[in-house]
């Protein structure tokens, strides 16, 4: 189904948030994606951020290749495509929570914490990248968590704490008995949050990120062991990661079908 872009909101150099009306979006549920396609150019895989119940989605695109180099110079009013919503998502769940997002990683994150029932949840949630140029979102997260719970951090040292997103989890996880740990980013760093999840005995749930190309489960080019991410996922749990701890942050398929490190 075609639609237009109704807004573009840029979020930092390379990243900008755009707005679409698709009925079929009133029900995504956090941590289901879309597919969206760029007239002669490319359809793309896209998480989530927010949807309503008149159908208005938005998605943040980080621009990285061809297809999204097309969509970051368009404007309002062009037509793209959208399919979805389209895999599974995060279960709800309440209690202490702890989310860790990496980079865009944040994205499907965000679209949990404002499903989450504020009344019966408490949030931490620990966001990383690599400078604060790459930072995303901090204004929405410290608007829908409660103060002082956002935990920043940049490699660079150059905004909040210098050190990798996944540094201060287990001191957290030590600090406090958490009922479920989220995340979203890099696989690598998808693998470290398991650990530290698995080593305090915390429910864990992880958005993966594969080449997705069909999107419905046929092509098989986001497999990670017999699991298919775009059917199966995106959303994993704990459990289902263990079973594919030999190519969890490790390998994946290229466009060739050939197996290369994440």
């Amino acid at each position: 189904m075609t639609t237009r872009i109704l807004s573009i909101k840029t979020e930092s150099r390379t990243v900008k948030t755009f707005t679409f009306r698709d009925d079929r979006f009133s029900s995504a549920k956090p941590g289901q994606f879309l597919m969206l396609w760029i007239p002669g150019v490319d359809e793309i895989p896209l998480s989530i951020l927010d949807c309503e119940h008149d159908g208005l989605v938005s998605v943040v695109v980080k621009k990285v290749g061809e297809a999204t180099s097309a969509l970051h110079s368009g404007k309002v009013g062009d037509v793209v495509g959208l399919r979805g919503p389209l895999g599974k998502g995060f279960t709800l769940t309440e209690g202490r929570i702890l989310m860790v997002g990496g980079g865009t990683g944040n994205v499907p994150l965000i679209f949990l914490a404002k499903k989450l029932d504020p009344k019966r949840t408490r949030i931490t949630f620990v966001t990383g990248a690599r400078t604060e140029q790459e930072l995303i979102l901090i204004n929405e997260l410290e608007r829908i968590c409660r103060k002082g719970s956002v935990v920043t951090t940049t490699e660079d040292g150059s905004f909040g704490v210098k050190c990798l997103a996944t540094e201060p989890v287990d001191s957290l996880l030590d600090q406090d008995a958490y009922d479920m740990v989220y995340a979203c980013g890099p696989e690598r760093m998808l693998q470290k949050v398991l650990d530290s999840a698995e080593a305090h005995d915390v429910s864990y749930e992880a958005s993966l990120e594969r080449l997705m190309r069909c999107a419905v489960g046929l092509c098989g080019s986001c497999m990670i062991g017999n699991f298919r991410v775009c059917r199966d996922g995106p959303v994993f749990s704990g459990e289902e990661l263990r079973m594919v701890r030999k190519e969890f942050g490790i390998s994946k398929l290229d466009f060739d079908g050939r197996r290369i490190s994440v």
